[in-house]
């Protein structure tokens, strides 16, 4: 498939990553710390290192695909491995909105910018709680009818195709547009108009969890 774009990037590095003594949850944390030098360039407010912040968080997101794939192929799958990568997810987005807000309003002086940034983040850490509420219930669920649950890392279980435009709405806002954001970033930084992100992100991030609890939201995996 073409889409999503970064799966042609993490692939050939899995292999790389293959033959070399790491771990999944390894590959985690260098994710993450990619993923924080990300946000520290773009708190400086200047375009040179807005790109260099998009190409951080392009490397953060090579590695967040490939952790799940050197888990799958090193049967490493774990609960705190699967909890450690929601972590890193989070707090690398949460840290770049807020990040991305304060370089806006460094650059133009206009406090607005930092208030978006906020909200932004603010709607991450909703989509992130709201994530541990929906799996504590499917588990629930799953219990009570004597069924079991993924653990994280593993491989994704059938997903069925969208279908209607509701469908297709729902997989590009929830899923497309999430596991190739790293390219929307360095695109619009190349451009310098990453200010662009601050008021698509706060009101996307709140659609993005209120998607949480629409019917097949969580039946599409990229």
């Amino acid at each position: 498939m073409t889409f999503p774009l970064i799966r042609h990037l993490s692939k050939p590095v899995t292999g790389v990553l293959a033959r070399l003594p790491v771990s999944a949850n390894q590959i985690t944390a260098v994710s993450l710390l990619f993923g924080v030098a990300c946000a520290w360039a773009m708190s400086m407010g200047d375009r040179a290192w807005d790109v260099i912040g998009g190409g951080f968080l392009m490397i953060a997101y090579v590695l967040d695909n490939c952790d799940g794939e050197i888990a799958r192929l090193k049967n490493q799958c774990s609960q705190f491995g699967m909890r450690f990568d929601s972590f890193v997810d989070w707090a690398v987005h949460t840290a770049f909105f807020a990040a991305l807000g304060m370089g806006v309003t460094a650059s133009t002086g206009e406090d607005m910018w930092l208030w978006l940034g906020w909200i932004a983040a603010a709607g991450g850490t909703i989509n992130y709680m709201v994530g541990f509420i929906v799996e504590a219930r499917d588990r629930r669920v799953a219990a009570r009818e004597g069924l079991t649950t993924k653990t994280g890392h593993e491989a994704p279980g059938e997903t069925r195709r969208p279908e209607t435009l509701y469908d297709w709405i729902i997989y590009g806002l929830r899923e497309l547009s999430r596991a190739d954001f790293c390219f929307i970033v360095l695109a619009l930084a190349l451009f310098d108009v990453t200010w662009v992100l601050l008021p698509t992100g706060a009101i996307g991030a709140q659609v993005y969890w209120i998607l949480q609890f629409s019917k097949g939201a969580q039946d599409y995996h990229v």
